[in-house]
């Protein structure tokens, strides 16, 4: 990584939504830029730097949230022209603040992504895409899951304006007006679009909200993925993405900002890899980044803001700090100044702070008295992780966490997360009478406003996950957070599954509407919209992240068939369906197809992980009589390969025993499940052989394993 960057903070605006602060083009070659960015109070601001002073070009007065921005103009001309949403209206502004454009989209829902091409304005809400010219409507489109963002293509190698669409189902929806051209499979659910050459082309960039990134090339009958970089190092999902030529070799670099703080840069060697130049974290989420001149003339910088508002610079400007005779640091008379500056601000709002706490003691005390709740935002995400079969719950508060409360009234496990600094103290419940699985508190260090949890469900046991979050904030306040957890909860969409894997099926025939299975369907499985899907059937595919397993659900009107090779799955579905069912008094007629392959099929996907899961538990327990003898003998040469290798690697075994607990308990009840349910669907009840199953798991072999599962 060659790149160095330095930091600079430039200003603080209200909390902001992804891709809300953007960079106006250059009025000379090597000129600054002024920024645009939009906040959650409705205000627009639009800045420059002089002498290292943010100086306000204009300011707009508060309004309604401020979801999206663009910049736009007449084809040709340069783009410095603003337009912002909030809720279904579009407003534009010319770079000195002048408002030249209020339209109303008439949408039933807020837009949440815009694009904007000279006269070619592109909305989209959650489902629903709109394009107008000049105002005037053109096309529609009714997406069959969430749409997440939009760009538009220009390029002489395409016929025409092409929208692509970024759906929350793994796929880009490539349109042709009104209508669906093709669509694209990409590995993770998209969360960003951005155009690889902004002078036009046919390459769009996009990053997924599991971290990776890829660069896909756009025709107009297909498309082809051209790379993709992987998220190993398990870093957050990706907000934003620009291009920006930072490195100055005459090719555009990559420019990625996440929800975890992380910026980098990505840039490309001779033979075209990808390569990371540059890596800095923020405290805080990255909303949007661009790659410009801001702070001084000549050097280039990243810019970007956070979630709380927070523009930072990470500039090619070398820092002028030099040390002099007995350590003591020369400043320039710019940086005095603004010290002297910010010293100022600073004492003024202390009083301002002391006036206003006493103000509010003298009303308090008052008989008419009534207290005011603050009210703050948060940013919170909860998706299911791929690699290690985990929810990750992120919370994110405009102001520093006093402490959070995680209540559950299933029973689920936290995992240790590195990033987590807070303390962790649990709470004795009793699961009976109230319901309570787990009481958690967390206690935060002094300006933490970002929490990142893990925590990991069993399925077949649903209900809900609550987090009470409590801000330093007078008067203490506090805001609930809900967080379902369904009855399939470790499984994940996908494009498509194994047909070769021996299957059970599960029929249901009854008087339900779509509009009713579809329901059950979005009540039993993660990632599946909440809108009922067009047309008159639909499948969707799913596999467990925990043990590869695989669902097909097929449904339709009056009908619905369930297919999987995990006889548990099966089992799930038919409880919770039925359920659902007798709540809407619904008569089901259930009839069931169960391969006995498909057990043995199953023991065979749980063998490695099994295995894998005994060793490190028996590493685990030599690891302490190990020490104790190598201390005794004063070193470990006596000891056997096998164990001088446990000892040499007992951090790394011990750490990754203490970051999933529980994780051998899963698998045995696992295999527990799946002999009841194997045997349930034969009408018989083997719950008194759960000992011996155990004792046989406790002497773990494959084949007496399989041997067991076949006796009659």
């Amino acid at each position: 990584m060659e790149l160095q960057l330095n930091r600079v903070d430039y200003t603080q605006v209200g909390v902001t939504s992804q891709k809300t602060m953007r960079l106006l083009p250059a009025v000379g070659k090597k000129a600054t830029q002024k920024v645009a960015i939009a906040d959650h109070d409705g205000v627009l601001t639009c800045f420059g730097m002089k002498k290292g002073e943010a100086v306000s070009v204009f300011k707009t007065l508060p309004g309604p949230k401020i979801a999206r921005m663009d910049l736009g103009g007449a084809i040709g001309t340069p783009q410095e022209k603003i337009f912002v949403c909030s809720g279904s209206q579009v407003r534009g502004f010319t770079k000195k603040g002048k408002q030249f454009l209020t339209f109303e989209a008439n949408l039933t829902e807020n837009i949440n992504a815009m694009h904007v091409s000279g006269a070619d304005l592109f909305v989209c809400a959650s489902y629903i895409y709109n394009h107008y010219c000049d105002c005037k409507d053109q096309d529609y489109f009714l997406s069959g899951d969430k749409i997440n963002d939009i760009i538009c293509l220009s390029s002489e190698k395409l016929l025409r304006l092409t929208p692509v669409l970024a759906c929350q189902d793994r796929i880009l929806r490539v349109l042709q007006g009104s209508e669906l051209a093709y669509d694209i499979e990409i590995p993770g659910p998209p969360s960003v679009l951005e155009l690889y050459n902004k002078d036009g082309g046919d390459e769009i960039l996009y990053g997924t909200t599991d971290g990776k990134i890829g660069l896909v090339q756009i025709g107009d009958h297909s498309a082809g993925i051209k790379w993709e970089i992987d998220n190993n190092k398990r870093k957050g999902g990706v907000l934003c993405i620009d291009t920006y030529d930072i490195i100055g070799d005459g090719v555009n670099d990559i420019l990625v900002g996440r929800d975890d703080g992380t910026v980098e840069v990505f840039g490309f060697d001779n033979s075209g890899e990808s390569t990371l130049r540059f890596e800095h974290v923020l405290s805080e989420s990255v909303t949007s980044i661009q790659g410009g001149c801001v702070g001084k003339e000549s050097y280039d910088e990243l810019l970007t803001s956070t979630y709380t508002g927070w523009v930072t610079g990470l500039t090619t400007e070398p820092q002028k700090t030099e040390a002099g005779p007995g350590d003591e640091v020369r400043m320039s008379k710019e940086t005095q100044s603004k010290i002297e500056t910010l010293r100022a601000e600073l004492e003024q709002l202390q009083v301002k702070v002391l006036q206003g706490r006493e103000q509010y003691q003298q009303i308090s005390q008052s008989n008419t008295a009534v207290s005011a709740v603050p009210v703050f935002s948060i940013n919170d995400k909860f998706t299911l992780s791929q690699d290690d079969a985990s929810y990750s719950l992120t919370l994110e508060v405009q102001t520093a966490i006093d402490n959070l409360l995680l209540q559950s009234d299933v029973p689920i496990d936290l995992l240790d997360v590195d990033k987590n600094s807070a303390v962790v103290s649990f709470s004795e419940c009793d699961s009976e009478p109230n319901g309570n699985f787990l009481l958690a508190t967390y206690r935060c260090q002094a300006n933490t406003t970002r929490m990142e949890l893990k925590v990991r469900s069993i399925e077949g046991q649903y209900g809900t996950l609550q987090a009470y979050v409590t801000p330093r904030l007078q008067p203490k306040t506090c805001q609930v957070r809900q967080y379902q957890i369904k009855p399939l909860s470790l499984h994940q969409r996908t494009h498509s599954i194994d047909p070769d894997r021996p299957m059970n099926q599960l029929n249901l025939v009854g008087q339900f509407s779509f509009a009713e299975i579809h329901s059950w369907v979005v009540f039993c499985l993660p990632e599946v919209p909440e809108k009922t899907p067009a047309g008159e059937s639909i499948t969707f595919y799913f596999y467990n992240t925990f043990l590869g397993t695989q669902l097909e659900a097929t449904y339709s009107k009056g009908e619905g068939h369930f297919k999987s090779d995990n006889i548990s799955t099966i089992s799930i579905l038919t409880d919770v369906l039925s359920k659902e069912a007798t709540k809407k008094k619904i008569n089901l007629n259930i009839s069931y197809d169960i391969n006995d392959d498909s057990v043995s099929h199953t023991l065979r996907m749980i063998h490695p992980k099994l295995e894998y899961q005994l060793v490190l538990a028996r590493k685990v327990q030599l690891v302490d009589a190990l020490k104790e003898l190598q201390v005794h003998e004063g070193n470990a040469d006596f000891l056997i390969p096998e164990y001088r290798s446990i000892l040499d690697e007992s951090a790394n075994l011990l750490e990754e025993y203490k970051k999933q607990p529980a994780h051998l308990e899963r698998l045995y009840g696992m295999i527990t499940d799946l002999f009841i349910d194997k045997f349930k669907f034969k009408g018989q009840n083997v719950k008194t052989k759960v000992s011996s199953l155990l004792e046989i798991l406790d002497n773990y072999e494959l084949k007496s394993l399989l041997d067991f599962f076949n006796e009659p």
